[in-house]
């Protein structure tokens, strides 16, 4: 075994129970959870972003979450930081930490550090808000699928802010996101990394992910929703774009029947899952696992993997 101290990262597609199999490694490694997931950072939006409510976290620390309000922006290079001083923490504690991570883009930016972009430029950004409120926000992304078609392939339609990101480095640089995100990177040094992932079947994945929406309706999502539009919380606010929080809100607004909301909240989510698995794919040194990471014999697996590292 390394030296070094350990980071064991969970990943996979979202419902393949990464949460669950974090926690059980947390426990048995003596660590604590560091989440790394885009729609966890904001604070008041729980039930649909899948935070592990406190009375299930099984007396486990996690960090990385309710960092920032609605409104606020928050970045990879934010992410990156707050790991970075989250793990130095760790560190300090003689802690062991165990990564869920459910966003690529994150986990990349930790683990392989972050290109020299250029800084936004509000005025170009202003220009493609104003084409996007008029020509609508497809309109934007088909544009990026003509400038840049990795990066359009990687963002959904319905991520406004990523897409005129995307759009604004390819005018600033001249060149895709991809490529600027490939060079210049300051990799995480000092930790062995270990990279468990999760690779249900995509029948039970699928099946998983509708009981789960299910459930977070019967958990109270809906009336988080109602809340949240209550309290307000603007319509532009980026977790309104989040897969459920968008369609709640058009049912709320009487734009869409209950049913027609659950039934786009499920297309999208397996559409996510699907995106996610191909990003994770090309991650490099996975050790897979054909299974949930609640079940008996694949945490076994994982434990094996972390505690060991064998080679596979």
């Amino acid at each position: 075994m390394s030296a070094l101290p350990r980071l064991v990262v969970v990943l996979g597609p979202t419902a393949s129970g990464k949460s669950a199999l974090g926690i059980h490694l947390a426990e048995k490694l003596g660590g604590e959870i560091l989440v790394c997931d885009s729609t966890q950072v904001y604070r008041h939006f729980n039930i649909g972003t899948a935070k592990v409510p406190a009375a299930e976290r099984r007396g486990i620390a996690h960090h990385l979450v309710d960092l920032i309000e609605p409104t606020e922006t928050f970045t990879a290079g934010d992410y990156r930081r707050c790991a970075l001083e989250a793990l130095g923490d760790l560190l300090r504690r003689g802690i062991s930490p165990i990564l869920t991570a459910g966003t690529g883009l994150y986990l990349r930016a930790l683990l392989e550090g972050l290109a020299d972009a250029p800084q936004r430029s509000e005025k170009i950004r202003a220009r493609l808000r104003g084409i996007a409120e008029k020509r609508g926000f497809e309109y934007l992304h088909r544009a990026l699928a003509r400038l840049d078609p990795e990066s359009a392939a990687r963002i959904s339609a319905a991520d406004v802010q990523k897409t005129i990101r995307a759009i604004e480095l390819r005018l600033l640089t001249g060149k895709p996101m991809s490529e600027i995100h490939r060079s210049g990177r300051d990799k995480l040094q000092g930790y062995e990394i270990i990279k468990i992932g999760l690779l249900p079947p995509r029948a039970a994945l699928y099946a998983r992910i509708h009981q789960r929406t299910a459930a977070m309706l019967a958990a109270g999502w809906l009336e988080e929703v109602r809340t949240l539009v209550a309290s307000g919380v603007p319509a532009d606010a980026k977790p309104f774009q989040f897969i459920g929080y968008a369609q709640l809100r058009e049912h709320l607004a009487g734009r869409l029947s209950e049913k027609d909301a659950v039934h786009q909240i499920q297309q999208a989510t397996r559409r996510f899952a699907k995106r996610q698995l191909t990003w994770f794919r090309k991650e490099a040194g996975v050790h897979w696992l054909a299974g949930f990471g609640d079940a008996p014999e694949i945490s076994a697996a994982a434990l094996s993997i972390a505690s060991n590292n064998p080679l596979t």
